[in-house]
């Protein structure tokens, strides 16, 4: 993030937003956001479905029961009505973000893509990839050089680089990883694609 203070951040939240209320969009168009016309997209939101559904059924429930709570306060429910929106708007919003944002295999760019939802959008050029493998990880201790990108809580695909790549946070932070763990809805297809794009091959 450049620069520090409440502007800089300030301007990420505002970003933030946009980035949020676009991926809307795109969903509700079934379109998906800055994916290759060379490259293959490969989703991962499958197994957070279920869990955010019920988040914004829980929400809604709880806007219904403040509503009664509050109808002699009309001031205070207006606010709260509001805010209970809002929190639905972002839940929906960033499913929706993780759906529209795929992963994707680039082997004409050289590069595959590694994204959660809005917050991370990872690329590692396929010379620096030393392996790619299935598998299944429901815990992750922090390491130094790990990027971790759990769905569900779990991460299917390991990628083990030959040299590191800078990965930069949602707040602007700056490191190094060798090793990246991430989830796809189908870990086999990813991994097949990768290795054919390693070895020349032609990605269907």
């Amino acid at each position: 993030m450049r620069g520090t203070g409440p502007a800089a951040f300030a301007h990420l939240l505002v970003r933030h937003e946009l980035r949020l209320w676009a991926s809307l969009w795109l969903w509700a168009a079934r379109r998906t956001h800055d994916a290759a016309a060379g490259g293959s997209a490969f989703g991962y939101a499958r197994g957070q479905g279920a869990m955010m559904a019920g988040f914004a059924f829980v929400c809604v429930v709880e806007s219904v029961m403040m509503s009664v709570l509050l109808r002699d306060w009309p001031a205070a429910h207006h606010v709260v009505l509001v805010l209970d929106v809002y929190t639905v708007v972002m839940v929906v919003g960033l499913h929706a973000a993780s759906v529209v944002r795929p992963h994707v295999l680039d082997p004409g760019a050289g590069v595959l893509r590694i994204r959660r939802a809005l917050h991370v959008d990872l690329r590692i050029p396929l010379e620096r990839i030393a392996s790619v493998r299935r598998e299944l990880r429901t815990t992750h201790e922090p390491a130094d050089g790990e990027l971790a990108l759990a769905v569900g809580s779990q991460t299917s695909v390991t990628v083990e680089l030959s040299e590191p790549v800078d990965h930069v946070s949602f707040l602007g932070r700056r490191r190094q990883v060798r090793v990246v763990r991430c989830h796809a809805d189908d870990p086999g297809a990813l991994v097949r694609a990768v290795e054919r794009a390693r070895a020349g091959d032609a990605v269907p």
